[in-house]
């Protein structure tokens, strides 16, 4: 596992701490992997999941640290989004 996606899994565990989310969604690092979030947290791993987001590394990265709206980045064309759009707004309210 890259180093990469051991970060955005930590970063992420943190930015979920104590809430919870209902269904699934699937980050996917371009060059480095995939991050699942679901009811049990993060964690690296490529299953099928309700919504897939897929970004670069540096864009990923400006979306963690907030200083990239996720809105934005779709808007721009730097995420794309694949499956249940309402999942990945849902998404975008956790990490905001």
């Amino acid at each position: 596992m890259s180093e990469t996606i051991d970060a955005a899994v930590s970063a992420l565990n943190a930015k979920l701490g104590d809430s919870t989310l209902e269904g699934s969604a699937k980050f996917v690092i371009e060059g480095e992997g995939a991050v699942i979030i679901d009811e049990n947290g993060a964690r690296a791993g490529d299953d099928d999941t309700d919504v897939t987001l897929t970004a670069d590394a540096e864009t990923f990265q400006a979306i963690m640290d907030g200083d990239m709206d996720p809105t934005a980045a779709f808007m721009g064309g730097k995420l794309a989004v694949d499956g249940d759009m309402g999942m990945a707004m849902k998404l975008g309210s956790v990490l905001s």
